[in-house]
């Protein structure tokens, strides 16, 4: 059986190293220039390149973000940088403009894959695309178990890229309007706002210093917000229907998201495809423990009902667990250097992640604090700050250590 890959989201090099490491079988990018993540980090053209020789180096794929929905201004560039693209081996691009799509065809090779935002919910607007010459259509947000299966069937001859993991929109396949209208940042070039997720309450108009919130709570309303999209309880069902990637969202979360969920949803695809699939419960524990806004199976059931929504829920993250420290290189038989991205003190309770098995504990000791200075040896460390450790257990770098969180937020 042919095995549905895994594809996550870099928005920098850090998050691409550090997906590949859990498990990633590919990643979706964006340059400078055409994608939807305008407030990434994104991948100048030399940062381009060395994520393609850094992907190929270990047999992994990336994929190029060119899903804007252009003005005419916005076109001039467009041939020389699917140009460059090609030159530099990308394995292939995600469009969702018509236009943008014959500039790819008719500059390049590069293989397509049309972008959630044409909104693919039908076998006939699948096998138009692919009539046209697309290797791989993302289909839209909004569509069953049941839709999917009939779309496989009547156009075999396709790679179907379904999303497993991450934020929903509250518009159809993130065509939104909103975010442009209320604040001229136009969500479908890069740079949505996110109104849905503020908070706003009912305004009688002849009572314009009146706020009533829609129900009985003094916070607001979130009648926009959308509880974030989770499939590993039914990622069994999707890999039935023979879809070739399985894609999580979020280029502009931290490590720790990207890393978790890769790690995750990648121990289920292996045991599925080892004859040996049984859900386990620690793996929504696992993912948990990453903020979130709670999950939902999104439309894979049909038309999701009211909890699919936070109407009257909340409208701030959560999480189990915090990111105290990454693991940078590996200096010695149990000897690490640790980049620290929260406080930690020597004595506390840890876990370090690493790319197969449950948490491990360890102990933090006394840490040896690098400066340019020179070496100190401190019982606390602060965020940015580098430290050398001694910890049994043989580590790898690239893993992450964590705490679990005191309080919820």
């Amino acid at each position: 059986m042919k095995r549905a890959e895994l594809l996550a989201p870099a928005g920098n090099m850090e998050k691409l190293k550090m997906a590949f490491h859990y498990g990633a079988d590919a990643v979706f990018l964006g340059g400078k220039m055409f994608n939807l993540r305008a407030g990434s980090h994104n991948f100048n053209d030399e940062e381009l390149k060395e994520a393609v020789e850094y992907a190929h180096s270990m047999e992994k794929r990336v994929y190029v973000a060119l899903n804007i929905i252009p003005h005419n201004n916005e076109l001039e560039l467009l041939p020389d940088y699917v140009k460059y693209l090609e030159e530099i081996g990308v394995d292939g691009v995600i469009v969702a403009d018509l236009g943008v799509f014959q500039v790819v065809k008719e500059h390049t090779n590069l293989n397509i894959s049309v972008s959630t935002q044409a909104s693919n919910t039908n076998w006939r607007s699948v096998k138009m695309w692919k009539d046209l010459g697309a290797k791989r259509v993302v289909l839209a947000r909004e569509i069953s178990l049941d839709n999917i299966a009939e779309i496989r069937a009547k156009v075999p001859d396709i790679e179907l890229e379904v999303f497993v993991h991450g934020a929903m929109c509250m518009s159809v396949s993130g065509r939104c309007l909103l975010s442009n209208y209320m604040t001229g940042r136009d969500a479908n070039r890069g740079d949505c706002a996110q109104s849905c997720r503020w908070k706003y309450n009912l305004v009688e108009e002849t009572r314009p210093n009146e706020y009533m919130p829609v129900y009985e709570d003094e916070r607001g309303t979130y009648i926009f917000n959308s509880k974030d999209l989770c499939t590993i309880e039914i990622i069994d069902k999707i890999l039935d229907l023979g879809v070739d990637s399985l894609k999580i969202e979020g280029r502009m979360k931290g490590i720790y998201y990207v890393s978790n969920a890769v790690k995750v949803y990648k121990e289920a695809i292996n045991k599925y495809y080892a004859g040996e699939y049984e859900y386990d419960p620690t793996w929504m524990e696992e993912i948990q423990s990453t903020s979130n806004r709670s999950y939902t199976q999104g439309f894979y059931h049909g038309q999701p009902g009211a909890e699919a929504n936070n109407y009257n829920d909340r409208n701030s993250y959560s999480q189990t667990h915090q990111l105290v420290a990454k693991i940078e290189e590996k200096i010695g038989e149990n000897e690490y250097v640790l980049g620290i991205r929260n406080r930690v003190l020597a004595g506390e309770s840890l876990e370090v992640i690493t790319t197969s098995g449950k948490p491990r504990v360890i102990v933090m000791p006394k840490m040896t604090l690098i400066t340019k200075a020179g070496e100190e040896v401190v019982e606390a460390a602060n965020p940015n700050s580098t430290v050398k450790v001694v910890l049994e257990g043989g580590f790898e770098a690239m893993d992450m250590i964590r705490r679990v969180k005191e309080t919820q937020e």
